[in-house]
């Protein structure tokens, strides 16, 4: 299978009408901008307390950025390289009466181009691992303003010395994948401060995300029934799927905090 057909499965599987297109939760993308907005010096009467820019890197359909919207006084500024991700986002954010203060920016969240020092907080939601977790914290570094915030959900080893069976998938998949101590030293040699870090529940991974994939991934077994590649496509996630179900107190996602310096 060609990379554009291996594409158009993938993008078939992950759906924009999914709830998420990664693990995560609403209760926990409250928690991480509380504990970041309690770093903001709340006496201050400036834009930055009162209406912080955002910049939301991997927005996907958008799960996040509503609750980005919502919860601040601010302007989302939400980056995706897939169209109908930001059609979605754009619709849910209607729907919500929020779409004023979310704008939608199609392109390459390496190569995007803004002025240096124009947001207040960097949010990225399983999505900066596409750059590097280290490359991303540094390419975004400058586009913080002074004492700006970031917040990132990290794919994370949970327990030292993974098992075979997992530890050779995530060899493919993501070879850069290290434990909270690597990560949380990575931030510090990156310029910035530590704030704190959190591991996203078990529920974020099922409720929102893995079960309705799973729904997703039977009717597209029984729409390509006689395709064996796209079947292989299929099969694959359902792979990692399983390991997590086998494996999940041995990894998972961490929201990282930070301010930088």
């Amino acid at each position: 299978m060609n990379e554009q057909k291996q594409m158009n499965i993938f993008f078939e599987i992950f759906d924009a009408s999914l709830p998420r297109l990664g693990p995560g939760d609403d209760a926990s993308t409250r928690k991480a901008l509380r504990a970041l907005l309690s770093a903001i010096p709340q006496c201050e009467d400036s834009p930055r307390s009162t209406k912080p820019r955002i910049l939301d890197l991997g927005c996907g359909n958008g799960a996040q950025t509503i609750q980005l919207a919502k919860l601040t006084d601010g302007t989302v500024l939400a980056v995706d390289n897939h169209q109908p991700y930001l059609d979605e986002l754009r619709r849910r954010a209607e729907a919500e009466g929020i779409s004023e203060g979310i704008q939608l920016h199609l392109g390459d969240m390496s190569n995007l181009e803004l002025e240096e020092g124009s947001f207040d907080i960097i949010w990225s939601e399983g999505a900066l691992y596409i750059m590097g977790f280290g490359k991303g914290l540094t390419t975004c570094h400058p586009l913080l303003a002074p004492g700006g915030l970031f917040a990132v959900t990290e794919l994370s080893w949970l327990e030292p010395d993974p098992v075979d069976e997992y530890q050779k998938f995530f060899a493919n998949e993501y070879p850069a994948m290290a434990d909270i101590a690597t990560n949380l030293a990575t931030i510090k040699t990156s310029k910035y401060e530590i704030l704190g870090h959190f591991t996203l529940p078990e529920s974020s991974w099922w409720e929102p995300y893995y079960h309705s994939v799973e729904d997703r991934l039977q009717t597209i077994r029984e729409k390509y029934v006689a395709d064996s590649k796209k079947l292989e496509v299929v099969e694959f996630v359902q792979m990692e799927i399983d390991l997590y179900r086998k494996y999940s107190s041995c990894y998972g996602y961490v929201f990282y905090l930070m301010q930088k310096i």
